[in-house]
C-alpha cells in the first residue's frame, strides 16, 4: 500500500470514528395540560413534556411552558408566547401542541378551524424568524370507547388542520393523534386505563375519592407518549434525533 493511500485511510477512519460535536440547544414546549408539568400534589398525573427530558442527552434542555387549559388563542392572549419568543436562540426548537381546548365551543378559548390554523401559522412564522425550529404536534387522543367497546375519536377537524399547516409551512409534524390512537387500541379498553389518570377510591392519597380521567396521563402513560415523540423524531431522521439518547 502506498504511503499516501495509507494516510488517506487513517484520516477516513478518524472522521468516521469521531462523533459530531453538538451545539447545546433548548427545546421549548407550548401547549396544554397533556404536555404540561404537574405539581407533586397532582401526582401521579404527569404531562408527557414533563418526562421528555429523560430521553435527551445533556446537550439538550427542555423548557416546558405548556399550561393546563390553554388553547392556541389563550396561550397567546395571556402573553405566554412572548417570553418564549424572546428567549429563543438560533438552533433551538419549539414543540407546538394545542387543540384540546381550541375545540371547546362554550369557552372563550375556542377557535374555529380557520382561526386555529392562523394561530398555528403565527407560532411557526415567528419561530422561524428567530432562526429556531418549529415542530407541530397533533393533539394526543382521549381514551374513549363506545358501548360495544369500539374506540372513537373526539377531536373533530383540529388534528387535520395541524397536518395541513405542517405541510404548507414545510415544518416537521409529530402525529401524536395517530400514534396515541394506536397505543390505546393496542392496549385495549381495560389495559389502556393504566395510560391515564384512573384510580380507585383510596388508591392514592392525592385522590382519596378516586379519579376517572380519560384525558390526562399517569406517569406510565406520559412516559409512553414521550417515547412515541422520540420515535417519530427518529423515524423522520430529524436533526433533533442527534440529541436523543441511544
Amino acid at each position: 500500500m502506498k504511503l499516501s493511500t495509507y494516510f488517506t485511510c487513517l484520516i477516513l477512519l478518524f472522521i468516521v470514528g469521531c462523533k459530531k460535536e453538538l451545539k447545546p440547544i433548548t427545546i421549548y414546549m407550548i401547549g396544554d395540560s397533556t404536555m404540561a408539568n404537574k405539581s407533586p400534589k397532582r401526582a401521579p398525573e404527569t404531562g408527557w413534556g414533563q418526562v421528555f427530558n429523560q430521553l435527551l442527552t445533556e446537550k439538550a434542555t427542555v423548557s416546558n411552558h405548556a399550561v393546563n387549559g390553554r388553547s392556541s388563542r389563550s396561550f397567546l392572549g395571556e402573553d405566554r408566547w412572548q417570553p418564549v419568543l424572546d428567549s429563543l436562540q438560533e438552533g433551538d426548537y419549539v414543540f407546538i401542541q394545542f387543540g384540546h381546548n381550541d375545540q371547546k365551543e362554550d369557552s372563550a378559548r375556542h377557535t374555529t378551524l380557520d382561526e386555529y390554523k392562523e394561530f398555528l401559522e403565527k407560532y411557526v412564522k415567528e419561530t422561524k424568524e428567530k432562526k429556531a425550529n418549529p415542530i407541530l404536534l397533533t393533539s394526543v387522543m382521549r381514551r374513549r370507547f363506545d358501548e360495544s367497546g369500539k374506540f372513537f375519536d373526539t377531536h373533530g377537524g383540529y388534528p387535520q388542520v395541524v397536518r395541513e399547516v405542517a405541510k404548507e409551512q414545510n415544518v416537521p409534524l409529530i402525529d401524536l393523534h395517530k400514534k396515541t390512537e394506536e397505543l390505546i387500541i393496542a392496549a385495549g379498553e381495560d389495559d389502556s386505563k393504566k395510560i391515564f389518570l384512573i384510580l380507585a377510591k383510596g388508591e392514592n392519597q392525592n385522590y382519596p375519592d378516586g379519579v376517572d380521567d380519560n384525558t390526562h396521563f399517569s406517569r406510565y402513560g406520559a412516559t409512553e407518549v414521550a417515547k412515541l415523540t422520540a420515535e417519530s423524531i427518529k423515524e423522520q431522521d430529524l436533526p433533533l434525533a442527534d440529541y436523543l439518547k441511544e
